[in-house]
């Protein structure tokens, strides 16, 4: 049964007070799926059936839900329920929906943890959105390096049902510095009396907890790994970040990127509420920004083609392919912008390949040119004559070429100067490139066509 299947029988079965129905539905899913369907009830009918899910399902499938609706649905539930959940649920998570709650609301749950909770609750949920700290988890495995590997298998045993992930263990010495790494792989296939301090990798990735959320993903992508130690100033380990918490990253990093390439403004535009959750207001903020800056940008364009009335008046044939080579000038740049941020945000670009990277777009700008051209001067001729054909021809090389590398040298400049690449979104740089092309376009034509300069 299709999903949106689900859903519908869900809310008919709710909607009929018919909770044993609708509990029967969902506790055959998935846990993500439930998740889902539980996202498409009020905050009252989802807290209804998830408490009808068994309790160790409970904080797994909350952990799946929304950001918005994890916060109705805690608002709802009491005290004790509050509690209970935030003891179950993976520790950045939890963190995550700390971070959430109001302040009264934390006061009200932290008496009922455990000391050693509330001080992990504090302690990650303290890390600047952003960071690496604010997405690890500090539930994994951690031995001091004196251990035998039988005595590392028997505390492993212990510590695994708290532990996100026992595959790989961290060595420590006992101000928790980060000594080494040994895999459970290994740790099965050694001597039960090898010492572990003789058996580690002393070569550890990791990361810093006040770095970039995306240095941890890209780490993580490049190296094949599940997880990543992360360690504080003093190279102490504080916590881990694991690869479905990279994939997450990954995935909002790109959101973001598609956003600025589309001239959205992130700042404030809750990037974790869905488009159909996001209210009008959202969706205003969102894209109003850069929509009124493009439209003082665009004046220039208009102020060029003023410039040259005389010319367009004189002969009237330019006007019909004044959008034509303005619109694949900026076009051009689009694609040239889209794939170097792309190449600058996975690192294959790096800011000092500027000049390398300019000859090869030039290059593949003047074949692009080329075959535009030969398309658009048999419409020129057909339309103008001769030179018409020559002067569209003409002007579509060079826009496109002038267009393109415009597109290629915007995110370099922005690197350059630590901005994001990403800023330098289609519409900003198809604006500039319109302004650019009508200057071009009516130049040229101004000199192939032997008119006098305005």
């Amino acid at each position: 049964m299709e999903l949106d299947t689900i859903i519908h029988a869900t809310q008919s079965a709710v909607a009929r007070n018919d909770w044993k129905t609708a509990s029967g539905i969902v506790n055959a899913l998935p846990y993500p799926d439930i998740a889902s369907v539980l996202g498409h009830l009020s905050a009252e009918a989802a807290l209804q059936l998830l408490r009808r899910c068994q309790h160790d399902k409970q904080s797994i499938i909350f952990g799946y839900m929304a950001p918005r609706i994890q916060s109705e649905m805690a608002q709802l539930m009491s005290r004790s329920e509050l509690t209970a959940l935030f003891e179950k649920m993976e520790h950045d998570e939890r963190a995550d929906l700390y971070n959430r709650l109001s302040e009264e609301e934390r006061q009200s749950i932290l008496p009922g943890l455990a000391h050693a909770e509330r001080e992990d609750i504090r302690t990650l949920a303290s890390y600047k959105e952003g960071t690496i700290g604010s997405i690890m988890t500090s539930a994994y495995v951690s031995l001091h390096d004196d251990l035998t590997v039988a005595q590392a298998l028997e505390r492993i045993r212990l510590e695994a049902p708290d532990a996100e992930t026992i595959y790989q263990i961290y060595i420590v010495d006992k101000q928790r510095h980060l000594k080494g790494t040994v895999s459970l792989r290994e740790l099965m296939l050694a001597n039960p009396n090898a010492v572990l301090r003789d058996i580690m990798v002393t070569d550890v990735l990791h990361a810093r907890a006040d770095e970039d959320q995306s240095e941890a993903a890209n780490q993580i992508a490049r190296y094949d790994l599940l997880a990543l130690p992360i360690v504080d100033d003093k190279q102490r380990i504080v916590g881990i970040v694991t690869h479905d918490d990279a994939l997450d990253v990954s995935r909002e990093e790109s959101t973001e990127d598609q956003m600025r390439l589309g001239a959205v403004s992130t700042i404030g535009s809750g990037l974790n509420i869905s488009l159909k959750d996001a209210s009008i207001a959202v969706l205003y903020r969102m894209r109003v920004f850069w929509l009124v800056i493009l439209v003082f940008g665009n004046i220039f364009s208009g102020a060029g083609i003023a410039h040259f009335e005389e010319l367009i008046e004189s002969m009237v044939a330019l006007v019909f392919f004044l959008p034509l080579l303005v619109d694949s000038g900026g076009n051009a740049g689009s694609q040239s912008a889209t794939l170097m941020v792309r190449a600058l945000a996975t690192g294959d670009v790096r800011a000092r390949d500027w000049f390398s990277m300019l000859g090869k777009e030039i290059t593949v700008a003047l074949l692009l040119g080329l075959s535009m051209a030969a398309a658009v001067s048999i419409i020129g001729f057909y339309r103008g004559g001769p030179d018409i054909a020559l002067v569209v021809a003409l002007t579509m090389i060079v826009i496109v070429i002038v267009g393109s590398v415009i597109g290629m040298s915007l995110p370099f400049l922005l690197t350059r100067f630590k901005l994001d690449p990403a800023s330098a979104s289609a519409p900003l740089i198809t604006s500039i490139c319109d302004g650019v092309g009508v200057l071009i376009y009516f130049n040229i034509a101004n000199i192939l066509l032997e008119m006098p300069a305005v």
